[in-house]
C-alpha cells in the first residue's frame, strides 16, 4: 500500500497524473502576484516611525522571509507605493447602493437623448405621459415619447402599448423599446424624415395641400405607409424569434404617432386609440377620432378571421365583447383583431399589420391623445378632450387624464377590477394650446367612431408597392395586405357550447 501510494505521488509529480501541463507555472505566477500584493500593502503603510523599528520590526522580517521563500529579491518591491496601487485595489469594484446592473447585464446602451418612457413630460414640455397600475396584477401598459426622433429637431415619436396575456408586460416593453428604432431605420431606408444616405424632408407643397383638401393623402404617404408596414412586420418577427419571452398566448397593441412639422402619421394596431382635440367653426373644442378600434366585431376583420378558420363569439357574462378563439379549443379569447405576438392565433386571422393614416395639422388642432383601452372603456372621446383642456398644465395633462379614468372606473364599475391606464398627450401648437378659451368644450358624439360602425372616415392609403408586397409576404399572416374594403355583413355571433371562464386580457 505504501509503495502504491508512493508510486501515485511520484507519477503526479512527474507529470503522469491528470494535472494539465502548465499548472505549476500558473501556480508560481499566482505566488508572484501574491508577493507583489503583500509588498505593496506594506509599502503603502509608509516608512517606519524610527530607525530602530525599521531595523528590528517583526513585520519587516516576516515580509523578507516570505519574499525569500518565494525567490523574490527584497529590492524588487522597493519602488514607490504609487506604482502598486493597482495591486491593492479590490478586484471587484463595489457598486453604489441602489445602482442597478440590469442594463449592464442586458448590454443596453444609455438612453437616447430626448426619449422618455416613464411618468413625466418631454424636455420641451410639448408632451406628457403617465401610466397607473390597475387591480388586475402587474401593469401591462407601456408608453414612450421621443423628441428629435431620427435626429430631426422638429420630429416627435409617441407610442402607447397595451400588453395582454401572461407575458404581456414583457411584450409591451420590448415593443416600446425596439419599434421606434426599427421604424426610424425603415424611414431612413426610404430616405424619409431621418438622416439616411439619401434623405429628403417631407415638405409642405401646394400639391400636397390640394390633395389634403380633396380628402386624398399626399404623394409621399405610400412610402411612409410602406415604412410602417415593414417596421411592424420586423418587430413581430423579432418577438417570434425571441428566446426568453413566450409570445404564444401573449401580445400587445400599439398606437403610434410621428409628428414632423405639420404632418401627422398614425400607425394603429389593436384597440388602443388616438384622438385629436381641435376647434370647430364656432371655436368649440371637439374630439376627432384618428384611429379605428380594430376589434373582431368589425365586419372586415371578422371576415378575414373566419376565412382563416378562427372563431368569434362572446362569453355569456360579457355579451358585448367579441373575442377570437382557436378552431377547436375555447382559447385564448382575444378581444382584438390585430396585435403583436399572440402567435397561437396568427394562422387563424390575427395579423400584425397596422392601419396607417395621415393627418395634416392645422391652426385649430391643439393636441393628440394616445391612450390604452383602460381609458376609453370609461371615458368618451369628448370627455377625454374636455379633461385635457381643463388640466392645470401641459406637463400634468396625462396624469390628470389617467387619474380621472381611474376615478371613473371606481364610480361606473365598483365591482370590477380597474384596468391599467396609460396616456400620452402631444400638444401640437404650443402657443395656441396654452391659451385658455371661454368657449367651453363641445362633446360631439356623432363624430366618434364606434367599434362596430365605421362612422369616421380615416384617410389611409391602400396603394402598396408591388416589391414591398413580395418582400412582406413571407408568412401566412401577411397574405392579406388590406382589409375588405366593401361592407361585409357580420353574422350573428354564436354562443359557446360551454361557458369559458378564462380568456385573454383586454
Amino acid at each position: 500500500m505504501v509503495a502504491v501510494a508512493a508510486g501515485r505521488r511520484a507519477g503526479a509529480v512527474g507529470g503522469g497524473g491528470r494535472r494539465r501541463a502548465g499548472c505549476g507555472d500558473q501556480s508560481q505566477a499566482q505566488q508572484w502576484l501574491l508577493a507583489v500584493a503583500v509588498a505593496a500593502r506594506f509599502a503603502e503603510a509608509g516608512p517606519p516611525q524610527t530607525a530602530e523599528a525599521s531595523a528590528g520590526g517583526c513585520c519587516v522580517e516576516l515580509l523578507e522571509c516570505l519574499l525569500g521563500a518565494l525567490g523574490v529579491s527584497v529590492t524588487a518591491v522597493a519602488p514607490a507605493p504609487a506604482q502598486y496601487r493597482w495591486a491593492v485595489r479590490s478586484i471587484r469594484r463595489r457598486r453604489p447602493r441602489g445602482a442597478s446592473t440590469e442594463g449592464r447585464r442586458a448590454g443596453a446602451e444609455p438612453p437616447a437623448p430626448g426619449r422618455i418612457a416613464g411618468n413625466g413630460a418631454s424636455a420641451s414640455a410639448a408632451a406628457s405621459l403617465y401610466t397607473m397600475q390597475g387591480k388586475k396584477g402587474v401593469n401591462q401598459d407601456a408608453m414612450v415619447v421621443w423628441e428629435n426622433f431620427g435626429s430631426k429637431d422638429d420630429t416627435v415619436f409617441c407610442g402607447v402599448f397595451d400588453g395582454h396575456g401572461p407575458n404581456g408586460h414583457l411584450v409591451a416593453k420590448r415593443v416600446r423599446d425596439l419599434l421606434p428604432v426599427k421604424l426610424s431605420a425603415n424611414l431612413g431606408r426610404n430616405g424619409i424624415a431621418t438622416g439616411g444616405t439619401t434623405p429628403h424632408r417631407v415638405e409642405d407643397t401646394d400639391a400636397s395641400l390640394e390633395k389634403e383638401e380633396n380628402d386624398e393623402p399626399p404623394e409621399f404617404f405610400p412610402a411612409l405607409r410602406a415604412s410602417f408596414l415593414r417596421a411592424f412586420y420586423v418587430m413581430d418577427r423579432d418577438l417570434k424569434l425571441h428566446r426568453n419571452i413566450d409570445c404564444a398566448f401573449s401580445g400587445t397593441t400599439a398606437v403610434t404617432v410621428i409628428k414632423q412639422g405639420q404632418n401627422l402619421i398614425i400607425g394603429n394596431l389593436g384597440d388602443s386609440r388616438a384622438v385629436l382635440g381641435t376647434r370647430d367653426e364656432e371655436n368649440h373644442l371637439v374630439a376627432v377620432q384618428l384611429t379605428v378600434d380594430l376589434k373582431p366585431s368589425i365586419p372586415s376583420e371578422a371576415e378575414r378571421i373566419r376565412q382563416r378558420r378562427g372563431r368569434i363569439f362572446s362569453l355569456p357574462d360579457e355579451p358585448d365583447v367579441a373575442r377570437v378563439w382557436l378552431p377547436t379549443f375555447n382559447s385564448p379569447g382575444l378581444a382584438m383583431a390585430r396585435s403583436f405576438g399572440d402567435f397561437c392565433l396568427k394562422n387563424y386571422g390575427i395579423i400584425s399589420m397596422p392601419d396607417v393614416s395621415y393627418h395634416r395639422i392645422t391652426e385649430k388642432d391643439e393636441f393628440v391623445v394616445l391612450a390604452t383601452d383602460g381609458v376609453w372603456d370609461v371615458l368618451s372621446n369628448g370627455e377625454v378632450v374636455s379633461i385635457i383642456s381643463k388640466a392645470p398644465s401641459q406637463v400634468s395633462a396625462a396624469r390628470f387624464l389617467v387619474e380621472s379614468a381611474q376615478r371613473a372606473w371606481r364610480t361606473r364599475y365598483p365591482t370590477s377590477k380597474t384596468d391599467d391606464c396609460a396616456a400620452v398627450c402631444l400638444f401640437l401648437n404650443t402657443e395656441a394650446a396654452s391659451t385658455t378659451s371661454s368657449s367651453g368644450t363641445k362633446d360631439l358624439t356623432n363624430i366618434e367612431a364606434s367599434s362596430s360602425k365605421h362612422s369616421l372616415t380615416v384617410k389611409s392609403s391602400t396603394a402598396v408597392p408591388a416589391n414591398l408586397v413580395t418582400a412582406l409576404v413571407e408568412d401566412e399572416e401577411w397574405s392579406v395586405l388590406d382589409s375588405v374594403s366593401g361592407p361585409v355583413t357580420l353574422p350573428i355571433l354564436p354562443k359557446p357550447t360551454s361557458a369559458v371562464k378564462e380568456s385573454t386580457k383586454d
